[in-house]
């Protein structure tokens, strides 16, 4: 494969994952399950998530909108009308939302595959009362979340480093 085809294949990526994402949250935004009781929340919160509180419904909605925003960011570094965007700015959004994802992955924010793995194997102990399902929880978060958002976040920083080498993503 040319490095030309190549050099498209992150911010392609980056924009599937968007659209995957998005398209998950606004199904729950619109009263869906899907995945929702997968999500690795503490106890109190996946509650209001699942009894679909008004401030999750609006959360999904706000992110469903981000995940569009994501996906025309991410296809304004590789197509000709992006041309037109600042490629700081773009630079910018890449390598912010590349770091956090793969941050969040690795386990930064307290999940990921570090919090899972300590929590599966008995280092960091569970809530009491809920020992069963934050191991459900992480076994969740292991095998579906952790690695989806490495990827995107990999997707992202590939398409920061090929604006940063190229000068602009390879239109």
């Amino acid at each position: 494969m040319p490095r030309a085809e190549r050099a498209r294949l992150a911010p392609y990526g980056a924009a599937v994952c968007a659209a995957a994402y998005g398209s998950m949250k606004l199904a729950q935004a619109l009263g869906a399950e899907a995945l929702a009781d997968k999500d690795p929340l503490p106890p109190e919160l996946r509650e209001r998530l699942l009894a679909r509180d008004p401030l999750f419904v609006a959360s999904h909605w706000v992110l469903a909108g981000a995940a569009v925003v994501g996906v025309v960011v991410a296809l304004a570094t590789v197509r000709p009308w992006g041309a037109a965007a600042p490629r700081r700015l773009l630079l910018a959004i890449a390598w912010v939302l590349g770091i956090f994802m793969i941050g969040r992955a690795i386990g930064v924010l307290g999940f990921g595959f570090v919090g899972d793995a300590l929590l599966l194997a008995d280092v960091r102990p569970p809530l009491a009362g809920q020992a069963a399902l934050a191991r459900d929880l992480a076994r969740w978060d292991l095998l579906l979340w952790s690695p989806f958002f490495l990827l995107w976040g990999a997707f992202w920083t590939a398409t920061a480093a090929g604006l940063r080498v190229s000068g602009r993503g390879t239109p």
